[in-house]
């Protein structure tokens, strides 16, 4: 990743996050309102109250919002004074709005925002980096804590996250990708260069990655997974349906996949290998120690000869679904 510029916008938690203005978000009419009820009324000391905050928390509101307390200012507050974890429970209790933040570069101890942010260059926060909505960055971003995106994230740049990375949509990377902690992500995953997950990683869509991926724990998709280099996962590996990746694949829990498996070099797993079509490998496929390979797991015995094929190097110690077909596989 490119360094990080100093910016002409920078975000420190000293300074409020601020909406944009009305004019910029619609040149025509007036500004879309509809958010939740909640963030688009001022916040009450009884609506506080009504959500049982913990004690703490509430005698910091008390002491310093007697009266009514715009919900975004609320949690820039919350953030200045160090209580980010307030602020995220804030915003799980309120929900998000349809606020826009646009900056030209974002540097932030933390940031804590109902809406969506736009950062037209890089983004440098040390800790939590938390949306309501979705998270646009033009350069790289950097994150020390948690990242927390409640729509899309689209990263021209690459990504590097020191903890853990939940995403209640699509992710889109156009560099690398690494998170020292659990990945999580409702919808598709795409990376234009390599992964690299220091946990357990969990895709609620397909998963592409250009180049190599590495996950240290499970890796589960519950769509297809293409792999443009080498494919290492250091648990059990998962995918609904089919599983495409040019170089190896090494999985130390079981193999399983929906669909078909093809790898332009090695299939090597320390459990079971199921397949639900065919297996293709350009060198060996091997199971674990006492566990066996299986093809065709979803495809009807008459239909095994063209679609529950095993082909590789040679054939595997205890295939025991699937039918043979001499010489290695191709991932083309």
């Amino acid at each position: 990743m490119p360094p990080f510029p100093s910016g002409e916008i920078s975000l420190a938690p000293c300074a409020p996050a601020h909406p944009l203005a009305a004019p910029a978000l619609a040149r025509e009419g007036a500004v879309d309102q509809a958010i939740t009820h909640a963030a688009a009324a001022d916040i009450t000391r009884q609506f506080i109250r009504a959500k049982q905050p913990c004690a703490d928390g509430y005698r910091w509101y008390l002491r310093r919002h007697e009266g009514a307390s715009n919900y975004q200012a609320l949690l820039d507050d919350l953030v200045r004074e160090g209580r980010v974890e307030d602020a995220c429970w804030m915003l799980d209790q309120f929900g998000p709005t349809n606020d826009v933040l646009e900056v030209d570069h974002l540097e932030a101890d933390a940031l804590v925002f109902a809406g969506s942010v736009r950062c037209r260059g890089h983004a440098d926060v040390e800790g939590v980096l938390r949306t309501g909505r979705s998270l646009s960055v033009l350069g790289g971003l950097r994150v020390g804590g948690a990242l927390r995106v409640g729509e899309d994230l689209r990263v021209a740049g690459a990504v590097r996250c020191e903890g853990s990375a939940r995403l209640q949509g699509d992710m889109r990377v156009g560099w690398s990708l690494t998170v020292a902690q659990r990945l999580q992500s409702t919808g598709s995953l795409r990376v234009g260069g390599e992964l690299d997950c220091g946990a357990a990683a969990q895709i609620g869509g397909h998963c592409r990655v250009a180049q190599d991926l590495r996950v240290v724990g499970d890796l589960g998709c519950e769509g297809g997974i293409k792999v443009g280099g080498h494919l290492q996962a250091g648990a059990a590996l998962q995918a609904a349906r089919g599983l495409w990746v040019a170089g190896d694949v090494n999985c130390k829990g079981h193999l399983q996949v929906g669909w078909g498996v093809r790898a332009g070099g090695h299939i090597h797993a320390g459990g079971a290998i199921r397949a639900g079509e065919s297996l293709w490998a350009g060198d060996t496929i091997e199971a674990g120690e006492a566990y066996g390979v299986y093809a065709g797991l979803d495809v009807p015995l008459p239909d095994w000869p063209h679609s529950a094929q095993v082909s590789a190097r040679e054939q595997p110690a205890r295939l025991l679904s699937g039918c043979w077909a001499d010489g290695p596989g191709s991932t083309q």
